[in-house]
Order: structure tokens, then C-alpha cells, then sequence
């Protein structure tokens, strides 16, 4: 059972609805799908269905389409926004999320159209406005690409 003091919305799984009632992404560049394993405080699993329709293959490449690295460091950072979301219990209130570091971040695996995206996301440093995480992004067991970084958390209390 989640720790209520630390949880206060034990969420252990975040559909799209869910998602976007957290984060303010959308089309074309709301890049998680679902997020599962939520612990709050700790980490979580975001999930991305790769597909061909997606904006960026247009031009990324035409002939032979691949994800590039940026999203996929932006989807393990929408992940993270997810689980500061939930441990923080501000679904439904104006959580801007902006990058303030990106370190250690490399490339293993190209991602494309057809593959299931896993962006296993840490919390290695909670609380306050700034968050430290550490990123894993795998398909089928591979690994992607893996970062640490940096994100300062914005509630606006206005809206």
C-alpha cells in the first residue's frame, strides 16, 4: 500500500486522460502514451506506441524513419512530469515542467515505427521546484538511450 503522507493521490497507473490532466502537452508533442509502476516520489514506466504517422517521420528520415533522440529524452522527461504529478497530487491544477539539465545522455538503439517505447524514469533528487531524475528508454529489453536530467516544476497559481 502506498505511503498516504508521501502519496497523497496513490495513482499506480496514468492512462492518456489521466496524462493530460497532469501535463500540458498535446498533439503533436504529447509523446508518452501511459505511464504504469507509479511510485510516487521514486519512479515510474511510461509507455510510447511508436507509429509511422507521427509528425517528425516525415522529415526524420523519409526513406528510413527513426525517432529522433530529443523526443525520446523528452518522453522519459514527460514521464518524470508524471510522477511529480502524482506525488506532488496536482492533477487538475497548471504544472509547467521546464528542462534546466541534460547530462550523461546517450544514444544505443534507433527507435521506429512499430516499436513499443519503455522510458523507465528515477527520482534521484524530489521536492521543492527542482527535480533530478535518471532516464532509461528500452525497447524489447534494449536499451535506447539513457540520460540524467534536470526540470524545474512551475505551479501556476492563477491558471
Amino acid at each position: 500500500m502506498a505511503d498516504t503522507a508521501r502519496n497523497p493521490a496513490p495513482y499506480t497507473e496514468a492512462d492518456l486522460s489521466l496524462i493530460k490532466r497532469i501535463i500540458p502537452h498535446r498533439y503533436p508533442f504529447l509523446l508518452i502514451d501511459k505511464v504504469r509502476d507509479i511510485v510516487a516520489f521514486e519512479s515510474a514506466v511510461g509507455l510510447k506506441n511508436v507509429t509511422a504517422n507521427e509528425p517528425h517521420f516525415q522529415g526524420h528520415f523519409p526513406a528510413q524513419p527513426i525517432m529522433p533522440g530529443v523526443t525520446i529524452v523528452e518522453a522519459m522527461a514527460q514521464t518524470s512530469a508524471v510522477v511529480v504529478g502524482i506525488s506532488l497530487d496536482v492533477i487538475d491544477k497548471p504544472l509547467l515542467t521546464y528542462f534546466m539539465g541534460i547530462d550523461n545522455c546517450k544514444f544505443r538503439r534507433m527507435v521506429v515505427p512499430g516499436d513499443v517505447l519503455e522510458l523507465h524514469c528515477t527520482v534521484t533528487r524530489a521536492g521543492g521546484k527542482i527535480w533530478k531524475f535518471r532516464g532509461v528508454a528500452k525497447v524489447e529489453g534494449q536499451v535506447c538511450a539513457e540520460a540524467d536530467f534536470t526540470a524545474m516544476m512551475d505551479l501556476k497559481a492563477d491558471g
